[in-house]
């Protein structure tokens, strides 16, 4: 367990973006039961995923048990063809929370996240909007994601000057093959207070090693689903090369590429949540699982070695 402003949160928790898009609501259900069962009590979902269905699904599921976790969604992104629900503005934000309460069968959110920024929006418009939102009781406590450090500190010092709710977590892109968030995100959030929530953190099933070199990914698989060229993109030389160096360091120790790259992040600064997704119960199974390695010192410095060798 560890802390994100108010809200104590499992190490894992459950990212809900294949719920109505890659996955149908029984099996989404079957999703959100096994995570339930191994401990998780971080659902993390947005209002956009899967049409909205994601969060329709995500609140059915849960049913009764809703009050033994956490609920983390998202605003922003367009929801429809009406350019006016989307974007951070008070009014947008006002209604957004709305219709996610409602779809999510809630009269609360525990994670509020604003899902990127918004160019044509001042910050301290959506702030102001979000700290209603925490006085109302319909939202407990705010987040963002894929913000860059200066957008992160630009936010702390308006909630600091204003007296506003402040962001609590950033939720960014970050794995073994993607380090950048190392560079300046990470920092932002040890510096400001932040918790990271990173998503893919198996890098789109890149680090489970189910990927051949020079073979199409398998049917079913999100790499197949992805266009041919972002695909190709993922499944590089490049990727590939480090996923071999990692694969034969975890298993020099006796682990697999999905366990380094969870006991990784759990390692990194500010680390609160690892948002995983997954589209079957033993997938969760096996995230949970992977944070049961605690990477010493002299792993960790190995790794890092080995990693700036490939930047």
């Amino acid at each position: 367990m560890r802390k994100v402003g108010s809200l104590e949160v499992t190490l894992v928790g459950l990212g809900c973006n294949n719920f109505g898009m890659r996955i149908d609501e029984e099996r989404s259900a079957a999703v959100v039961h096994a995570a339930l069962d191994a401990g998780i009590n971080l659902f993390d979902t947005a209002d956009v995923y899967g049409g909205t269905r994601s969060e329709q699904y995500l609140g059915r599921a849960l049913g009764g048990r809703r009050d033994e976790v956490l609920i983390a969604t998202k605003f922003v992104a367009p929801i429809d063809d009406d350019p006016s629900h989307a974007g951070a503005g008070a009014r947008w934000v006002a209604e957004a929370v709305e219709g996610s309460l409602r779809r999510l069968g809630t009269d609360r959110i525990d994670l509020y996240q604003q899902h990127g920024p918004d160019p044509n929006v001042p910050i301290e418009e959506t702030l102001t909007a979000l700290d209603r939102l925490v006085r109302d009781g319909k939202v407990r406590e705010i987040g963002n994601s894929n913000f860059s450090a200066e957008q992160i500190d630009e936010a702390e010092s308006v909630s600091e000057r204003q007296g506003v709710a402040r962001f609590v977590s950033a939720q960014n892109h970050f794995n073994l093959l993607h380090r950048e968030p190392l560079q300046d995100v990470v920092p932002a959030c040890v510096r400001d207070g932040l918790g990271v929530l990173p998503y893919f953190p198996l890098a789109s099933g890149l680090l489970t090693g189910k990927y051949q070199r020079g073979t199409p990914a398998p049917d079913g698989t999100r790499l197949s689903q992805l266009p041919e060229e972002r695909a190709s993109r993922v499944m590089s030389d490049r990727n590939f090369d480090q996923v071999d160096e990692l694969s034969a360091f975890a298993a020099e120790r006796g682990h697999t590429i999905l366990e380094l790259a969870f006991a990784w992040l759990a390692a990194q600064p500010a680390m609160t949540s690892i948002i995983a997704g997954a589209t079957t119960a033993e997938q969760v199974a096996a995230n949970v699982a992977a944070v049961d390695w605690q990477l010493s010192d002299s792993d960790l410095a190995e790794l890092d070695q080995l990693l700036a060798n490939r930047a």
